[in-house]
């Protein structure tokens, strides 16, 4: 099974979808929205002037906003039809970015090693990786002594839940087979695709710490959050902008962010 090309072609059918929906809001962000969370820029802290590289950046969104707050910012995608309207998009606001077409395990040798203060990656890429291992070195070949990697990613720990109410345990956790989905429909709705199917690998917070440290990186902090950013589960509700479970109900983590430095000064 090559799951890069089955995944490429289900991205590449994704990307014109997602540019003309709500979900994306592309003319919003273009008029100055941004689709950063708070809790990253946050965590994050003040990017002037520094280089920072966003892998799996898809339409660049995300890498655009880095560099409104002033960041010198790369973004790298296997798609070229996602890479395309980054480029288009960046054009439009006049905002200086660079993008490339490229798998994420080669980005050490596209982007260029040692070179970026920030490495950051961004909600939903991980699940597209089949081995952490070699992400997390690809990652610390691109950060310049002193440098961190910044994650927000959905948590694990939701996916083995029923997906009606989060409360009965559905899945194995520990499964760590491909999944093979064939959807019609990408997740923001809109037309059918032209290619369904897509392959996705878990991954337990545990595996994502594990690689982060085995490739020489140190853990500054992981933190787990108790909302996420579209309703996982029918019981959950809007709030602050994303969504919550009901107050007073037991609450389990549906997001988390991690933040890992490379050694030597900056």
């Amino acid at each position: 099974m090559d799951y890069m090309e089955i995944n490429r072609a289900n991205w590449n059918s994704r990307v014109p979808v997602h540019v003309g929906s709500d979900f994306y809001d592309v003319e919003g962000f273009v008029a100055g929205r941004s689709p950063l969370r708070s809790f990253e820029r946050a965590e994050v802290g003040d990017v002037s002037g520094r280089r920072l590289a966003h892998l799996q950046c898809h339409i660049g969104l995300d890498t655009l906003a880095w560099a409104r707050l002033g960041a010198e910012v790369t973004g790298l995608d296997f798609s070229a039809a996602a890479v395309a309207q980054a480029e288009s998009i960046a054009a439009r606001c006049g905002l200086p970015a660079r993008f490339v077409t490229a798998d994420v395990y080669d980005a050490a040798e596209k982007l260029g090693r040692g070179a970026y203060d920030i490495v950051y990656t961004g909600v939903g890429a991980l699940v597209w990786l089949p081995d952490l291992t070699r992400w997390a070195q690809t990652v610390a070949a691109l950060l310049k002594p002193g440098g961190f990697l910044y994650i927000a990613e959905f948590h694990p720990f939701p996916d083995i839940l029923d997906e009606a109410t989060g409360a009965t345990l559905k899945h194995d956790y520990f499964d760590r087979e491909p999944q093979v989905w064939v959807e019609p429909h990408t997740y923001t709705g809109g037309e059918e695709l032209e290619h369904q199917t897509s392959v996705q690998f878990l991954h337990g917070l545990g595996d994502v710490v594990s690689a982060v440290g085995a490739a020489g990186l140190r853990v500054e902090f992981l933190h787990e959050h108790d909302f996420t950013l579209f309703q996982r589960f029918a019981t959950l509700e809007a709030a602050d902008g994303g969504y919550r479970i009901p107050d007073g109900a037991p609450r389990l983590p549906l997001m988390y962010s991690l933040r890992a430095c490379a050694a030597g000064a900056p």
